[in-house]
């Protein structure tokens, strides 16, 4: 049977490719794919190869997809991806999670993406509230690297190209004005790194840790046709895998649910391209790819290693031994047995050929390279030896939410599925520093046959001390399981199908976690309930406290609580009161869970969706309570709308606010009128498939009297002009009709307006402190009929008129806003929930 007839049993799926080895830590696999022939020949296509290439960007999402595809899963070249931040200051189109907890899901469901194009993958972010953060849309690559901290960034960036040491590099995008601040950033430092990193003079603390400088060969930038060096054949279809290079990336850009990536693509030509911007080797206008002039296959460094003195032995095992057992692999396929063969004895020659390097009298940057690029083979011969043999390793453990000072089981197996013996098997269990895992058996076998599994049950340890789950650290529990096959041996390195996380004993959530004091009404409790879930692997007690502000009180002071098993939930009913002559500020209170000696402050959000697994945000249990003046009209009844993405609705209700979110059928036959206002939540006519339908239903509700406020929309959620009462147009490109400096100076135009003044009067100061941005996606054109409100923009740049637009309509009153109230609403930002009670308080 041919390879394309073969191919053909096999379905692409987008939650599989395992990658064949991360130099960063691995992510925990939400699935495991046993997809056959095609995964023996994703693992067996690297060793033709010796060639390596970078891709760099800012956030999850920014890699470019099919050229990843085309070079690591076509091409067989050691490819990765170099990420700056986490996403967290992006939107999010499955949930409510924003800052942190998004960046969470971001970076899975780049590490799932990442799998299906079978590549390495590292982030200069390493752990949360990194100084490399996504702290929202720039507009200026200066401004990026001094909130990142240029040094911070660029020596992280450094250290990752000398420790990949790729031929080529690649950055995502270009250093133009039309591009976001941080996609330029990366630019400028990934330009810069072409020479630095070779340079032991920058940073030489890497090289007195033993990191050696490197030389990258080429850089390429994104270019157009009308002008490139190389054209990328992304639309190559092929058959083994049954796509094109381009399908096989968006399979991997659709795990970036959160930003709605990835688009169905039909087969046909297609190619990205590229413009070779810096070379230390000779060059041509145009170029085959992007290893013209570079080492390619094993014979390519072979003729450069034999040129150098010492180098002729090298040179024959490279190009004797290796050239010719990466052939034979390839010929083997797909018979699994023969690849087997193949590749163990590719194995042992891998070994030899490192012994003989070091024996040799080359200089030491070419044993430094050379050192490298047998290290890679090596790792990528353990993957291709695992999928020949049908070895399938896993580690189990009994639980993946342990409490320091547990102790737990985790089971590491070994399955054959191959028709050949395999031996000397040895299950290893991997734990952090200061745990223990003690094995209830031997680890060690002697052989397994088809269809046979030996396990080996580990006693693991927590230690008392333990630190709380990091969501961006190496996975705490991995195994390493060792066997030998036709001569040579090999290792399977396996994390666990779900993370595993050390969680507070008991983990407590305050709600709300944020909320507003009024202080004209300072005498009013604010009641908080604290709901407790017990991590303890059984039966445990404890008793629950609030630490206050110093003058503030409390009842009860404090609530036992038992619990009978883990897991079980209870929660906790508290009122706090503030200090009489409590002042405009922020202030904390802190869930506190003691007893035995022992105290908690934490809570463990559970993020969890099916395309990346159960993941964990530990975060200090809080409630943070923005003290200011607030007027809210009594009995205000107000419809939400909500697109998912915003949680303006709940802090509205906080407030005092009557507050119904609206079904379908509400808004397709309901009474609307029987609210003061309705609000659209941000994008939601592009969410919420009943809005379109039924606007002119609320066109109708706002002619007779009502207030209509709909928040920003972007193009694609299906916003045309003529939804408003009068038309609004949408400025394009989107990212140039934003506010990015939350600080920039608002200039109000109506300051007779009532929203300016009813029932809360709005002075300059309201518009301090904001945070991230002041506005997205403005409006460019609009009605005459229209109020403008404001005028604000950025810093040399012509300011927006069309931010905040009013006008009456019939007997009522719409509103559209590109304000970011969804970003500064749940900050407790005081300026703009006045000016949001405002907007949905009738005016008269």
């Amino acid at each position: 049977m041919s390879k394309g007839k073969l191919a053909k049993l096999y379905t692409i799926t987008t939650a599989a490719v395992l990658a064949t080895s991360l130099i960063m830590p691995v992510a925990p696999e939400t699935a495991h794919a046993d997809r056959g022939v095609v995964d023996l020949w994703k693992a067996i296509k690297p060793l033709t190869t010796i060639a390596s290439a970078m891709n760099t960007g800012a956030h999850p999402d920014d890699e470019h997809s099919s050229m990843l595809a085309y070079l690591s899963l076509g091409k067989g070249v050691d490819t990765s991806s170099v990420i700056a931040n986490r996403g967290e200051g992006g939107q999010n189109e499955i949930g409510s999670e924003l800052g942190n907890a998004l960046g969470i899901i971001r970076t899975r469901e780049l590490q799932e993406a990442s799998k299906i194009t079978n590549i390495h993958l590292e982030n200069l972010s390493e752990k949360i509230d990194d100084p490399i953060f996504d702290f929202g849309f720039s507009k200026s690559p200066d401004e990026t690297l001094q909130k990142w901290g240029e040094d911070v960034a660029y020596e992280k960036l450094i250290r990752r190209i000398r420790t990949l040491r790729p031929d080529v590099v690649i950055p995502a995008f270009l250093n133009e004005p039309s591009t976001h601040g941080h996609h330029r950033a990366i630019n400028v430092i990934t330009v810069r790194a072409f020479k630095d990193a070779a340079d032991p003079n920058v940073f030489p603390q890497h090289v007195k840790e033993g990191l050696a400088p490197w030389q990258v060969k080429k850089l390429y930038l994104p270019a157009k046709e009308q002008d490139y060096s190389v054209k990328v054949p992304v639309g190559d279809y092929d058959e083994i895998y049954g796509a094109s290079y381009v399908q096989l990336g968006e399979e991997s850009r659709f795990m970036h649910k959160s930003q709605g990536m990835g688009r169905h693509y039909d087969e046909g030509p297609s190619f990205n391209y590229y413009k070779l911007d810096q070379s230390i080797v000779e060059t041509k206008d145009k170029e085959a790819d992007f290893f013209t002039g570079i080492a390619y296959s094993f014979d390519d460094l072979a003729k450069e290693v034999a040129s150098q003195s010492g180098g002729e032995k090298v040179a024959g095992e490279l190009k004797k031994k290796l050239q010719k057992d990466a052939a034979e692999v390839i010929a083997a396929y797909p018979s699994f047995a023969s690849v087997a063969k193949e590749a163990h004895e590719m194995l042992a020659d891998v070994e030899k050929a490192t012994a003989v390097v070091e024996a040799s009298s080359l200089p030491t940057d070419t044993k430094t390279d050379l050192r490298h690029r047998l290290g890679v083979k090596k790792s990528q011969l353990n993957k291709a030896s695992a999928e020949a043999l049908s070895l399938v390793t896993k580690v189990k453990p009994e639980t993946t939410e342990l409490v320091a000072g547990q102790t737990t089981k985790v089971t590491v197996t070994a399955f054959n599925g191959g028709q050949a013996k395999v031996g000397k098997i040895n299950l290893a269990l991997n734990v952090p520093k200061g745990w223990q895992a003690k094995p209830q058996s031997t680890t060690s076998f002697s052989s397994i046959g088809y269809n046979q599994t030996v396990k080996t049950t580990f006693d693991v340890t927590v230690p008392t001390d333990a630190a709380l789950f990091q969501p961006y650290a190496a996975p705490a529990i991995t195994a390493d399981v060792s066997y030998s096959f036709a001569g040579s041996t090999a290792n399977s390195h396996v994390t666990p199908a779900d993370a595993i996380a050390v969680l507070p004993s008991f983990s407590m959530v305050l709600s709300p976690n944020a909320t507003v004091l009024n202080t004209q009404k300072p005498e009013e409790p604010i009641p908080v309930k604290v709901t407790v879930k017990n991590y303890n692997p059984g039966a445990a007690k404890t008793t629950i406290s609030l630490d206050v502000p110093k003058g503030w009180s409390v009842e009860p002071q404090a609530a036992p609580l038992a619990f009978e098993a883990k897991g079980e939930t209870k929660s906790v009913a508290f009122a706090v009161k503030a200090d009489a002559s409590v002042q405009p500020d922020k202030y904390t209170v802190t869930a506190v869970a003691s007893g035995s000696g022992k105290e908690s402050r934490h809570g463990a959000q559970v993020i969890r969706y099916p395309h990346i697994g159960t993941t964990y945000f530990v975060q200090p249990s809080t409630l943070v309570i923005q003290a200011f003046d607030l007027k809210v009209p009594e009995g205000l009844k107000v419809g939400y709308v909500s697109s998912g993405f915003d949680n303006i609705d709940q802090y509205l209700s906080q407030l005092g606010v009557d507050v119904t979110n609206l079904s379908a059928k509400d808004i397709e036959s309901g009474d609307l009128d029987q609210y003061d206002t309705i609000v659209l939540g941000i994008r939601a006519y592009g969410f919420r498939p009943e809005l379109i339908p039924s606007n002119a239903r609320l066109l109708k509700y706002v002619e007779n009297g009502g207030n209509l406020v709909v928040q920003y929309h972007k193009p694609e959620d299906k916003w045309k002009p003529e939804l408003a009462p009068y038309p609004i147009k949408i400025g394009a490109p989107l990212i140039q009709w934003r506010v990015t400096d939350e600080n920039s100076k608002v200039t109000v135009l109506a300051p007779d307006h009532a929203l300016f003044h009813s029932p809360n009067k709005i002075t300059e100061e309201d518009w301090d402190n904001w945070i991230q941005d002041r506005s997205a996606y403005n409006p460019s054109e609009w009605g005459k009929e229209y109020t403008e409100l404001i005028s604000n923009g950025d810093e040399g740049e012509k300011e927006f008129t069309g931010t905040y637009l009013t006008a009456k309509y019939g007997k009522g009153t719409y509103t559209y806003s590109s304000l970011v109230w969804y970003r500064e609403i749940p900050s407790l930002v005081p300026g703009a929930i006045r000016l949001f009670v405002n907007m949905i308080s009738p005016q008269q």
